[in-house]
């Protein structure tokens, strides 16, 4: 049992995902680290969306993962990765919710990348 609040996204803190009908591409130093159609977008509070994508269309042999960790009330606790080939800069800069709160369980075990320790998020429409 954890004792860690659990908070239910509401009007006060709203928390939106959806399929996003853009083909999603995550870049470094020049190789193509994701590539997807099927990337979820999820929207919180103030935040910029974020991009959620299926491990399948993430290149893993380019990410290791860390001991990093961190809890989000909302969304649950968040594993992270590196991806060694962006140096320093790409420390940590991958995270997934390997078992999310049940209201953003559609998030679960997909990629998320944080736009600066990477080269490009594109969202490349039709």
């Amino acid at each position: 049992m954890s004792d860690k609040p659990i908070k239910i996204p509401g009007p006060d803190h709203p928390i939106t995902i959806e399929q996003n009908p853009a083909r999603v591409v995550v870049t470094l130093g020049g190789r193509v680290v994701a590539d997807t159609r099927n990337a979820l977008a999820l929207r919180e509070a103030s935040y910029p969306p974020v991009q959620y994508i299926p491990r399948e269309d993430v290149d893993m042999s380019l990410l290791e993962r860390t001991d990093h960790a961190s809890h989000c009330p909302y969304k649950g606790d968040a594993s992270y990765y590196s991806i060694p080939s962006g140096g320093e800069r790409s420390r940590n800069a991958v995270w997934s919710y390997e078992n999310p709160h049940e209201a953003v369980a559609d998030i679960r075990d997909r990629l998320a990348f944080y736009p600066d320790r990477v080269d490009s998020i594109e969202e490349l429409r039709p």
